[in-house]
């Protein structure tokens, strides 16, 4: 049986098979979290939690801020340590300043600090698109390594500069160990991983998607390019910010301004772009592979130079792993500019259909 969608006839069994396949995505999503949440605290030493587990949910927090405002809206960023800086210096004096601050309420909070400073630096993107954008947004990066950096107020006239926090309790669960970092952390990617999603099938959302495609045609139907932009660049902050907390108080537990350097900025961006532009699991893969790669390098590498009777440094492994993001970069945006996200689905949809493709 035919019927009609967006100008196209379908079959009844594509529409069928549609519907599972979603179906079939929301059980693996679910599973997915089950094991996070039951199975990895008792498989996982501490050495995976501190070295990858907890760093890659956080930066995938980061990453999904950053692509809800690059590869949604299409607004270049290059200012997103900075905001991750926001949201941690913002949440130690929330909770540091106000007797009885309960921590999630200085980490959210934290997160809305860093929504107005995105805010502030987005009202560029108003009259500057693409470079310009880009070096607006950077400038944002060294307007807060040079403020934390000089006014102590921030880091409550600490004579290092650099501040810490300890005690992290939550309704009376403290959270000490690192499975129950790791536990608070993926409670938090899980439910903003799951706002992320509904703002981008929201109404929202597709103005984003309809900023990022062409801002003249979408301003012709109807959209208003000054709310749908500051609101990318608000909700992506406020993303950002939050994760920057977690980085501080959770990874770290003590930090100073390079902790969110340029450099942090650019690893963002490298995961957004690897990952898959517009894609939440994007956000995720892209986490992984940068998190992943460098403790693969420094395994592999040294083990096969051992092999072939060579003795390969630690810089030599520190220079393979900046050829080999360079590389990845310049292949994806050439080859594949949804990135590891849209191999995926193409592996899964071959996989669903074989041996008959047809």
């Amino acid at each position: 049986m035919l019927y009609r969608e967006n100008g196209q006839f379908k079959t009844t069994y594509a529409a069928d098979q549609q519907i599972f396949t979603i179906a079939q995505d929301k059980w693996f999503v679910l599973g997915v979290v089950a094991f996070a949440f039951l199975a990895v605290p008792m498989l996982a030493d501490e050495y995976m939690f501190r070295a990858i587990l907890i760093p890659f949910l956080i930066l995938s927090l980061a990453a999904l801020g950053v692509n809800l405002l690059v590869g949604y809206c299409g607004q270049i960023t290059l200012g997103a340590g900075a905001f991750m800086a926001v949201g941690a210096y913002a949440a130690y004096n929330f909770l540091i300043r106000i007797d009885g601050m309960p921590l999630i309420g200085a980490l959210l909070l934290g997160g809305l600090t860093s929504a107005g400073m995105g805010i502030l630096f987005g009202i560029p993107s108003l009259r500057v698109r693409g470079l310009y954008l880009a070096v607006a947004t950077l400038a944002a990066q060294f307007f807060c390594d040079w403020a934390f950096l000089r006014i102590k107020w921030f880091t409550n006239d600490s004579s290092s500069g650099s501040v810490s926090v300890s005690d992290l309790s939550v309704l009376g669960w403290v959270v000490d160990t690192p499975a129950e970092k790791y536990l608070f952390c993926l409670g938090f990617i899980v439910v903003f991983a799951m706002i992320a999603k509904n703002l981008t099938r929201a109404t929202i959302g597709r103005q984003w998607m309809a900023i990022r495609d062409m801002d003249v045609a979408a301003e012709v139907i109807g959209i208003r390019p000054m709310y749908a932009k500051l609101s990318a660049f608000a909700v992506s902050s406020f993303f950002v910010g939050v994760a920057g907390a977690l980085w501080g108080f959770v990874h770290l537990g003590s930090w100073e301004p390079a902790a969110f350097s340029v450099d942090r900025s650019f690893q963002l961006l490298f995961m957004v772009i690897i990952g898959g532009l517009g894609s939440i699991l994007g956000s995720f893969v892209g986490a992984a592979f940068i998190v992943i790669l460098p403790i693969f390098l420094n395994q592999f590498l040294p083990a096969l130079g051992g092999l072939l009777g060579l003795h390969i440094s630690t810089a030599a492994v520190s220079h393979a792993e900046l050829i080999i993001f360079g590389s990845l970069i310049v292949f994806f945006l050439i080859v594949e500019p949804h990135g590891l996200a849209r191999l995926w689905a193409i592996a899964k949809e071959k996989l669903r259909l074989w041996p008959f493709p047809h």
